[in-house]
């Protein structure tokens, strides 16, 4: 059995020209068949125009559905956003609007690529979690642990004041050592030395630490000059001791009469006879600590208001001479005959001496001269200081021996500056109404009045000027 194959029409046209003909020609015929009728015309109506219209619409529409193409982009509109080639085919991410490859995406902080899900942004730039939390959730600079939070979700921690050292509150009730100098609490990366009597030494603070009687005695020397300079002599010889915190507390309790800042007491003038256990050989330092310490047992005679001085020892060389400083004004207010004196008034005068030695040695230029209503009685000098607005003199220059004994090897390091103004910054902002507000408002009538004109207040009036 044979098919045949289809009929194939000679015609090559396309399909919709042949159909447009085909219509063209019917059309033709119908107007012919309307001519051929009486009065060579027929009635039109709209349907018919409708209809023809229609008609000529559907075969002039394309025989298959519209089609609208996509945007066309050329190969290549993508752009990596990390290494600024071209990301053609494969896989991408998208973000923020740019494109990456995938081992282009990466997190700002460690420039490692970004393959978990989630991840945190800051700006425009990229992190991981842990890279994020790294940067922004504070860290302890005790333990070097994530600060936690409390029990509200809140991150709490405690900071110092001067030093900004960040910690987690535990740490203030946990027995982390505290430096007894500069306040700064013991890491984990670093080692305290204990002196033996409860207290312990940062390493900064070692550095300068006067030990014992001996070491000490060249520093009280150099406060002595410095009230000799400022026209505040004081002539009688009054023993200087180093001693440890039990022999300090002893003597306090054998004091009859003075206001102590508690709750540690670093220096006193003291005005009874007693015998007082002084530091007599500076110990070793060994790895757990100071050993060797040497101390003897020494008789206090009162020649005079004041029987002695004792300051503890391993203190820093800055705040042993500011403690110095405030106990020897003490000395000489009672050699002075100043009495009875309130303890806002007596403590506020000794810190701002106190304070004014510290900033002499921290910052030696600050101040030119310090005024007074009172002039020169000794010195050839012809400089002065000035204090506070007024333009009087109070004083000679101090002498050349009140230098410190690190200025003359050279001078300070940046360490000790710190710590100097660490001990400033205490007295200034101290929260005791006897010591701080007794200290702002000393410096306040200094400020204002001058130091020889308040010291002379307070002696017939009993109170700062006003």
């Amino acid at each position: 059995m044979v098919w045949r194959a289809p009929f194939r029409s000679l015609d090559d046209r396309p399909r919709a020209s042949k159909e447009k003909e085909e219509l063209d020609r019917a059309i033709a015929l119908s107007l012919t068949e309307d001519l051929k009728r009486p009065n060579g015309y027929r009635w039109r109506t709209e349907t018919d125009d409708d209809l023809a219209r229609s008609l000529r619409d559907s075969f002039n529409s394309a025989p298959y559905p519209s089609y609208a193409p996509r945007e066309y982009y050329p190969r290549g509109y993508r752009t990596c956003a990390g290494c600024k080639r071209e990301i053609g085919y494969g896989n991408y991410l998208g973000c923020m609007g740019s494109f990456f490859h995938p081992e282009c995406f990466r997190c700002h902080a460690c420039g490692y690529p970004i393959t978990e899900h989630e991840f945190s942004l800051s700006g425009r730039d990229t992190y991981h979690k842990s890279c994020f939390k790294e940067l922004t959730h504070p860290k302890c600079e005790v333990c070097h642990q994530f600060i936690p939070t409390n029990g509200v979700g809140l991150i709490e921690y405690r900071c110092h004041p001067f030093w900004s050292q960040k910690y987690c509150p535990s740490h203030e009730h946990d027995y982390t050592s505290r430096c007894c100098s500069c306040e700064r609490l013991e890491s984990v990366n670093t080692q305290y030395f204990s002196l033996g009597d409860g207290r312990s030494l940062c390493l900064e603070c070692m550095e300068s630490a006067i030990m014992d009687t001996g070491d000490c005695q060249p520093l009280y020397h150099a406060i002595r000059d410095y009230y000799e300079g400022m026209n505040m002599r004081i002539d009688q010889q009054i023993p200087m001791l180093l001693v440890e915190r039990q022999a300090l507390n002893e003597a306090i309790e054998g004091e009859k009469h003075g206001f102590h800042h508690m709750p540690e007491t670093r220096g006193l003038c003291l005005s009874e006879e007693q015998t007082v256990t002084s530091i007599l050989k500076r110990p070793r330092m060994e790895r757990r600590g100071l050993v060797g310490i040497r101390t003897q047992p020494q008789k206090l005679i009162r020649r005079c208001e004041v029987t002695a001085i004792l300051v503890l020892y391993g203190l820093p060389r800055l705040l042993t001479g500011a403690i110095l400083a405030h106990e020897l004004m003490h000395g000489w207010l009672r050699l002075n005959d100043y009495r009875n004196l309130r303890p806002e008034v007596e403590e506020g005068i000794c810190q701002v001496l106190s304070h004014m030695w510290l900033e002499s040695e921290v910052m030696p230029t600050s101040r030119n001269n310090i005024p007074s209503s009172s002039t020169a009685s000794t010195s050839s000098s012809s400089s002065t200081w000035s204090y506070g607005p007024s333009t009087s003199s109070y004083g000679p220059s101090i002498p050349a021996s009140s230098t410190s004994s690190s200025s003359k090897k050279g001078g300070k390091s940046s360490v000790e500056n710190k710590l100097g103004e660490f001990f400033m910054h205490q007295i200034a902002h101290d929260a005791s109404p006897a010591y701080g507000g007794g200290y702002r408002s000393a410096m306040a009538a200094v400020n204002k009045y001058g130091l020889r004109r308040t010291l002379d207040h307070i002696r017939y009036t009993g109170t700062f000027p006003e």
